[in-house]
């Protein structure tokens, strides 16, 4: 199972005024990790590397602790109301991500000790929307499930939400470090989501990330914890023998699943896209990828922040939306498909 633990740590002088800044600096120390001090985290510039590949690899092993000064949340459609803060940056080298062209130049993990600050920004957005239910997403920025053994951020996060009639937490992941969790009092009011996918895109795709095997085993020690359960099947992908691959994931899902009474199932559904500068910057990190980023078997499609993104032509999310719809009927038909894009 995949565990991240930083080559180099870097600290806002700030974070130390904060408990767990103050208990993961003396961390650090004890474990030996070299420790650096920075302004901010805009200021993290000695990375180590002679090369932009080497630098960018060691950018991935590097993390910053400091405070989230923004209070401010970012929306986060369509899979909540708001982003929650609580890390940013991933140790996963998946070759397709989005945080290749939105974290380009500062590809290091950073994590905010100011939780309290946090939370209790999060009870004034479910104070003012009451009595609607506000969804806060926790994962929009990276992966926080990678750094729990670190943080235990996520667990006072759930707690928080258990004690909110009217706040709902969820976050998705691709690893399966999930056990300080289920033990967790979350009322129902946490949805844990696992990026799950073929295992062949998994292999090719998703390095430094849980395997295919683990993500099942790990979301099913989730339902049995009672918790609202999702997968996120991301992104889907067209190869040689596609349709037997994903066949197989919901397959063993379904024989993972089956024995448990899982109140609450959902599945979003994800095609792979990408944008020519997504393109440039994947070739120049992972030169021998195999991910098919041929433009003219694509169309262009319009993307929300400005720019186009090359998506599957129409016959092919045609064939992609009538094997899901089929077989996610056919081994979970309680289960919501909350949206295909």
């Amino acid at each position: 199972m995949q565990r991240f633990d930083p080559d180099l740590v870097f600290f806002e002088p700030d974070a130390l005024n904060y408990p767990l800044g103050a208990n993961l600096y003396t961390h650090f120390e004890s474990v030996g990790t070299p420790i650096k001090m920075t302004t901010s985290h805009n200021r993290v510039t000695s990375i180590p590397g002679e090369t932009e590949t080497e630098k960018y690899r060691n950018a991935k092993r590097t993390l910053v602790v400091g405070v989230r000064k923004t209070l401010d949340f970012d929306t986060s459609k369509p899979s909540a109301e708001f982003a929650i803060p609580l890390a940013t940056g991933c140790a996963g080298h998946c070759h397709y991500c989005y945080l290749q062209t939105t974290m380009s130049s500062k590809p290091y993990i950073r994590i905010y000790v100011n939780l309290d600050e946090i939370l209790d920004r999060a009870a004034q957005y479910i104070e003012e929307r009451k009595p609607d239910i506000t969804h806060f997403e926790a994962a929009c920025t990276g992966d926080p499930v990678s750094l729990e053994h670190l943080t235990g951020a996520l667990r006072k996060y759930i707690e928080f939400m258990a004690e909110q009639d009217f706040g709902h937490l969820r976050f998705v992941t691709k690893f399966a470090n999930i056990d300080s969790l289920l033990d967790v009092h979350h009322g129902g009011n946490t949805r844990i989501r696992f990026s799950i996918n073929s295992d062949y895109v998994i292999r090719n795709f998703e390095p430094a990330t849980s395997s295919f095997e683990e993500r099942i085993e790990a979301a099913g020690r989730v339902a049995e914890a009672g918790y609202p359960l999702g997968f996120i099947i991301a992104p889907i992908m067209k190869y040689e023998g596609w349709q037997d691959g994903y066949m197989e994931l919901i397959t063993k899902l379904h024989d993972r699943l089956k024995d448990i009474d899982i109140v609450d199932l959902t599945f979003e559904l994800i095609q792979h896209r990408f944008t020519k500068v997504a393109k440039s910057t994947i070739l120049k990190r992972y030169p021998k990828t195999k991910l098919d980023m041929e433009e003219e078997d694509r169309q262009l499609k319009w993307g929300r922040y400005g720019r186009f993104k090359y998506v599957y032509k129409a016959e092919t999310v045609e064939e992609f939306q009538k094997l899901f719809q089929q077989v996610i009927q056919e081994h979970f038909p309680k289960a919501r498909i909350e949206y295909f894009v």
